[in-house]
């Protein structure tokens, strides 16, 4: 990581990073992920860290310290008022993402804020979550920024950066119901895991390795990891551990619905829309992207539970008639 980036990263933190003792804190605060925001601000912290840009040893843990007024209670006036500042911000930039109608993007919003705004003057939340609703893709996007705010934000490095943080975590805020699981979340969940870089590893759903602390999932996992977690806890559960499917019809007659399941008779996909799939493949080692017409997708399937609208139960119902009046007019022949 260069230090141009490193830099950036570190100016959301750099005012609780004055000496050793209150950088053990930090790192304290990033595992137990216990101060909400503050816990997001320090995520790129970890970042140098892990890369080796940071010489931090890790703290001893002191469970009397997962709270907020112990940590914070550690910092003087000058430090606590900034992070009162950056959760101020964030909470700000929460609220806007949320009413624009882009909440899925919310932690992105608050990581450039965080690492790259520090020195930006008059910022308005309102103008800034614009242009994330206006971008169609993440490169426009920080290009959008640049020009607007007259940063050189380097599009590849803030990239890396951003899919260490998602990584790191579980997107709260993808979800549009988190207490039916649906065939809308299911496709954000693989949108999630694609931007994440989650990799491929067998008997994974979502869950993060012990030894590279990275996240994985195998094919038949992706889909998994979506009904065993729990969003209002943050954790995977063990309700499923089977991924039951039914394919319902060939791609000639598949609904542009997101979410629905894609078979090549051997393995599974999202589709996510904008006719593109995702799928965590064991040949490339990772979760991927692809146009559905440049894999071996050959039918669509629905998932045992996940909830599908009406759209799709239509589609099904016509399916089955057409099936059955085809049988019918067979019969009728062979009499």
């Amino acid at each position: 990581m260069s230090a141009t980036v490193a830099a950036a990263l570190k100016k959301a933190a750099v005012y609780i990073l004055g000496d050793e003792k209150k950088r053990g804190k930090l790192f304290v605060l990033i595992g137990s992920i216990v101060v909400g925001f503050i816990g997001l601000m320090c995520l790129p912290v970890a970042v140098l860290s892990s890369m080796g840009s940071m010489e931090v040893e890790p703290p001893e843990i002191d469970k009397s310290l997962f709270n907020e007024s112990a940590i914070i209670a550690g910092f003087d006036s000058e430090q606590q008022a900034k992070i009162t500042e950056i959760q101020n911000g964030g909470q700000a930039i929460k609220d806007a993402m949320t009413g624009a109608g882009i909440r899925s993007q919310t932690i992105k919003a608050q990581l450039i804020y965080m690492s790259y705004f520090g020195r930006v003057q008059n910022f308005n939340v309102e103008s800034y979550v614009n242009l994330f609703a206006a971008a169609p893709n993440d490169s426009d996007l920080i290009a959008a920024i640049n020009s607007t705010y007259g940063l050189e934000i380097d599009y590849d490095e803030y990239m890396r950066s951003y899919t260490w943080v998602m990584n790191s975590t579980i997107n709260e805020y993808m979800f549009s119901d988190e207490g039916i699981k649906n065939c809308a979340d299911l496709a954000a969940w693989a949108e999630n895991a694609y931007v994440s870089g989650w990799g491929y590893m067998n008997g994974f759903i979502g869950e993060r390795n012990e030894s590279d602390r990275i996240r994985y999932a195998d094919n038949a996992g992706l889909m998994l990891g979506y009904l065993n977690y729990n969003p209002t806890d943050k954790v995977f559960g063990c309700d499923y551990d089977t991924l039951v499917y039914t394919e319902q019809g060939g791609l000639d007659t598949i609904p542009e619905t997101a979410g629905i399941g894609l078979f090549d008779g051997s393995q599974h996909g999202i589709y996510v829309g904008n006719g593109e799939v995702i799928f965590s493949s064991a040949d490339c080692g990772y979760v991927t992207k692809e146009v559905v017409s440049n894999g071996g997708w050959s039918s669509w399937c629905t998932y045992e539970g996940v909830d599908y609208p009406q759209e799709v139960q239509d589609k099904i119902i016509e399916i089955n008639n057409v099936t059955e009046e085809n049988t019918e007019e067979s019969n009728e022949e062979t009499e």
